[in-house]
């Protein structure tokens, strides 16, 4: 006798779960629900950690921790150094990898380029394509691959339980699933990128990772707002979570991080987009730096530290007289917020009268930096454009600005140092708090600063 399903609604936006169709949901979407059926579980469930298990079929077994074997995780080189940097070293067996990005950046082309790498070592690896065709994917690899090794294989299949099947035939050491948005499973009554099929495709990915011990790629959809489409339970089943973004009128793309169990999420990875597709960025300060020559007013050199190199950038602002209303506030690259909590200590506590102005802030090269760090940059960058005043030398200038006007140390200042020097900085201002961590090299002057009031006055100078 067939078992009945369940019926539950799920929120499109959020995938909140109820047993009623709901007019507005917690997250506050309006008629956002939609009706799915969930088949129940049987016992003898398949699905389950505890079922990859020898001799656990029906039955987990709990053991102690301290009996648990801990070892060094065996990684898989993607032959791409800048992925492997933000992946903490290379693809860990038995891993899940969640990427995402705007339409068009380059999510397929760097993933086609580490599967010809991979399979050029004479590996299987498994391309699973729910969106392109097998033509338009050996079009692109023929365009960035060059020559194609046997081992690549191509399935344009969107069926899970197909997939699955393919993967126990095969025994693929790689297997790359674009998109997850595009697959389905035949134990879900719904359609192909609902809530709760992303949610099941999602577990059978990590079955057949986890019980074959295959580094599975996954590629995700990003909604309107460049947050990752469909529910938050994906984010959190996958071992890391990469994000590429860049602006489509540069060729600069940056791979980050967002979560990683095997490794920092503070590292970047910088690629250029070229014809013959993604070219690794190694000296990535000297890409965001157009020129070695002193810069004009409204434009200041700041850096900060992702991962493990520093990074440095150029900050540029422009002051205008407001004409109507209130006055404009506009940055790019830079948190408004912040921006605004800038702009406030420099009209309190250095004196400069804002409210009149419109403010734009941009940072060089498409680069968004979370770091404070670069505080210290922009408020001198606002400075330079509302007075008119450029620095006759080349300054680096970093620091997080406080809102009592004081500046706050920063991490890793010795290597921000380091860097600066190699580049020919003349000039490096900074807090107080960070120049005890630096030993004077003779070839930049260390100017160090309480306030924000101090790191003009040695800006002006």
């Amino acid at each position: 006798m067939a078992k009945k399903a369940k019926s539950v609604f799920v929120c499109q936006e959020c995938g909140y779960e109820s047993a009623k169709w709901m007019g507005k949901c917690i997250c506050g979407a309006w008629n956002s629900f939609v009706e799915e059926k969930i088949p129940e579980i049987d016992v003898k469930d398949t699905r389950r950690r505890a079922g990859s298990a020898a001799g656990s079929a029906n039955v987990g077994v709990a053991a102690p921790l301290r009996d648990v074997g801990t070892g060094e995780y065996t990684r898989v080189d993607t032959g791409i150094g800048e992925l492997n940097r933000v992946l903490g070293g290379g693809l860990v067996k038995g891993s899940l990898v969640l990427i995402s990005g705007e339409p068009g950046i380059g999510k397929s082309t760097i993933i086609i380029q580490a599967a010809a790498n991979i399979s050029s070592r004479g590996e299987k690896v498994l391309y699973v394509s729910g969106e392109e065709s097998e033509e338009q994917i050996k079009m692109r690899a023929d365009r960035v691959c060059g020559d194609i090794s046997g081992e690549l294989y191509i399935l344009a299949e969107t069926n899970m339980e197909n997939i699955m099947a393919v993967c126990e035939n095969l025994q693929p050491s790689f297997v790359i699933i674009d998109s997850i948005q595009t697959m389905y499973t035949e134990e879900i009554d719904s359609v192909p990128g609902s809530v709760s099929q992303v949610r099941a495709c999602g577990n059978i990915l990590m079955k057949i990772g986890k019980t074959w011990n295959i580094p599975v790629f996954i590629v995700a959809h990003v909604t309107k707002s460049g947050e990752l489409a469909g529910p938050k339970i994906v984010e959190h089943l996958v071992d890391c979570v990469l994000n590429f973004s860049g602006e489509r009128d540069h060729d600069l793309r940056i791979l980050r991080a967002y979560k990683n169990r095997f490794g920092t999420t503070s590292e970047i990875g910088a690629f250029r987009m070229e014809e013959k597709g993604l070219q690794e960025i190694h000296d990535i300060s000297a890409t965001f730096l157009d020129s070695n020559d002193v810069k004009p007013e409204g434009s200041v050199v700041s850096a900060l530290y992702e991962g493990s190199r520093p990074v440095l950038l150029e900050i540029q602002a422009l002051t205008s007289p407001a004409n109507v209303g209130f006055a404009r506030r506009t940055a790019v690259g830079i948190d408004n917020q912040r921006l605004s909590m800038i702009l406030a200590v420099l009209e309190k506590k250095c004196g400069l009268n804002l409210m009149n102005q419109d403010v734009y802030v941009n940072v060089v090269g498409g680069l968004r930096p979370d770091s404070t760090s670069v505080d210290l940059g922009v408020a001198l960058a606002v400075y330079s454009s509302l007075r008119g005043v450029a620095c006759p030398r080349r300054v680096l200038a970093v620091g997080e600005v406080g809102l009592t006007g004081e500046l706050r140390s920063i991490r890793n200042i010795e290597k921000i140092v380091l860097e600066a020097e190699r580049m020919g900085y003349e000039q490096i201002i900074l807090p107080a708090k960070n120049a005890a961590q630096i030993k004077p090299s003779g070839t930049c002057k260390i100017t160090a600063v309480n306030n924000l009031s101090q790191a003009i006055g040695a800006f002006k100078e």
